[in-house]
């Protein structure tokens, strides 16, 4: 079995509002590369800043370092077009980031992203692969994609208060740019994400045509972009069973319906909770009241966790000392 995260950028992110992967514009161009540092080493290393949101709350990716140091999984970081480089080893699929979807092309070379990881994943050893991914503003991007191919687009939030509108403003924008629409990109993934999407989604969905080609078993570890991936997946024409675990956060926010989506798209859906309400601590107190919810593979690595026998106090002494770190390290970055 092998842990892997994509990381890349979407100028997308840059829209106000809409993401609370990092505190500013700017900074959130490098929150993914800190995302892959902290699921490698448990704090960021070269990444100039530290992934807490604007109202305190540490990424996700402290949850699947958590899991990573319980576990003892082997991990993978793969670029998918990083906006700034990261100190973690990266496997890269030469992809540019992504621009704005409220343009006419999104990803120019979707097709190459999803190309590389498809024989990524189709080389790949492991007979079990879970997959997520860091893109700050990827629902957004996950909700054009799924625009664009006529599924159903209730997407989630790491904000607490769901800016859905704003975002079906962006995505409607981005529609009438790339002149679709919607579902005119159906049976069609890679103009998909050419138009509305991002190169992490592209790749997330070649990994996992890749693995899933070779027989290997496939979870997608997220919310509602990795809904988006199934999605992308299954308009490639594959139809073998596809897995995607998500927190208890991120299902039952009433803004996204990953369950409903999930069936849709025949997609075996697992909910994993990792009791932060038993923990009274400023970071598991944010995802309590609906801060971040999901990203870096959380709901993957809870996931793996609990099927290896981990238990939940284990993973959450672990994130707790990660997120510590984290928000000491914020705090002096202030």
């Amino acid at each position: 079995m092998r842990l892997v995260v994509v990381g890349g950028s979407t100028a997308t992110a840059r829209i106000e509002g809409i993401s609370a992967a990092g505190a500013s514009a700017d900074l959130r161009l490098h929150t993914p590369a800190a995302d892959l540092e902290i699921v490698t080493y448990g704090r960021p290393v070269e990444a100039p800043v530290v992934p807490v949101s604007p109202d305190g709350c540490p990424t996700p990716a402290a949850i699947t370092r958590a899991v990573a140091e319980s576990t003892e999984v082997e991990t993978l970081a793969v670029d998918a077009g990083l906006a700034r480089p990261t100190a973690a080893p990266t496997v890269g699929l030469d992809s540019d980031p992504g621009a704005d979807i409220r343009e006419a092309v999104a990803v120019p070379d979707a097709g190459r992203p999803f190309e590389r990881a498809r024989r990524l994943g189709a080389s790949l050893p492991d007979d079990h692969l879970v997959v997520g991914e860091t893109v700050p503003a990827g629902t957004t991007t996950a909700m054009g994609v799924l625009a664009a191919l006529g599924e159903p687009t209730a997407v989630a939030s790491s904000l607490p208060e769901n800016p859905v509108e704003r975002k079906r403003a962006v995505v409607e924008t981005g529609l009438d740019e790339s002149g679709l629409a919607r579902g005119d990109a159906a049976g069609d993934p890679v103009d998909a994400v050419r138009t509305m999407g991002d190169p992490v989604l592209a790749a997330v969905a070649g990994l996992a045509v890749g693995a899933l080609d070779r027989g290997a078993t496939v979870t997608l570890g997220g919310g509602t972009q990795l809904a988006a991936v199934g999605a992308l997946v299954r308009h490639h024409g594959v139809d073998a069973p596809l897995e995607l675990a998500t927190t208890s956060f991120l299902a039952d926010d009433p803004d996204s319906d990953v369950r409903g989506l999930a069936e849709t798209l025949d997609v075996d859906l697992v909910v994993t909770d990792p009791a932060f309400a038993e923990s009274d601590h400023p970071a598991t107190d944010a995802y309590e009241r609906g801060v971040a919810k999901e990203g870096v593979c959380a709901g993957g690595a809870l996931a793996l966790a609990d099927r290896r026998g981990v238990a939940p106090a284990d993973v959450r002494e672990r994130f707790v000392a990660t997120a510590d770190r984290l928000l000491d390290l914020a705090a002096v970055e202030a």
